[in-house]
């Protein structure tokens, strides 16, 4: 089947938007997390980040009109941001509201953040970054295979933090909270990886057709 033209929606302007508001103000607690101090006003991040998100994604999209993955790449990295985002408040949340920074409790805390974490990614995962090889409707066994897939993720992601956290430990004199946040780094990037070849080639799997200029969903 021959494609059509790859378009920028008013959905992905719209998406980028949201999630340059949820990365901005998810900033906060992993920086207080990691001990960083920002050089500039806590409110900075969340106000200028989504336009910057938005000039990113049109970079991306003409770069995709030449290499169509490089615009659902960059789709799927907007959304990984925002997991993270999600997934590192409540983490931080908890180790702040419980002053525990490892252990067996540290692993229940990251499990517990990146629960919450994959349900958000599904819904933005099927709704935007693969929703033109997908229907919209939320089906069982794709919701079941997401879930093994991320579940995987899951595995990678709390076995990696928990390694770097528990096993190998707080290394060059680094704070310990400060230490738990990379460990929780390490995890995130190993599962963004098989996260995205999951979800890309299994889960959402069908023939790829790219957006085709419908009604008014087009930017003009």
């Amino acid at each position: 089947m021959e494609q059509q033209a790859l378009l920028l929606k008013r959905a992905d302007v719209l998406a980028v938007l949201i999630a340059g508001v949820v990365v901005g103000l998810g900033l906060s607690p992993i920086t207080q997390g990691l001990k960083i101090s920002l050089p500039f006003p806590f409110w900075v991040v969340p106000v200028f980040l989504p336009p910057f998100a938005i000039i990113c994604l049109f970079i991306a999209y003409l770069v995709g009109k030449k290499l169509p993955f490089v615009f659902q790449l960059s789709k799927f990295v907007v959304t990984g941001l925002v997991n993270t985002a999600v997934d590192f408040s409540v983490l931080n949340l908890l180790m702040s509201a419980t002053h525990i920074t490892g252990g067996i409790y540290y692993s229940v805390f990251k499990g517990i953040s990146f629960i919450v974490a994959v349900t958000n990614s599904y819904f933005w995962n099927k709704f935007w970054t693969f929703s033109h090889q997908t229907d919209k409707r939320v089906g069982g066994s794709e919701m079941v295979k997401f879930f093994i897939v991320s579940g995987v993720g899951f595995g990678l992601n709390v076995g990696v933090a928990s390694l770097v956290t528990n096993m190998i430990g707080v290394q060059f004199g680094i704070e310990a909270g400060r230490w738990a946040n990379i460990g929780a780094i390490g995890g995130t990037l190993v599962a963004m990886v098989e996260n995205f070849l999951g979800y890309k080639f299994l889960v959402f799997k069908k023939e790829e057709i790219v957006e085709s200029s419908v009604g008014q969903d087009q930017v003009n």
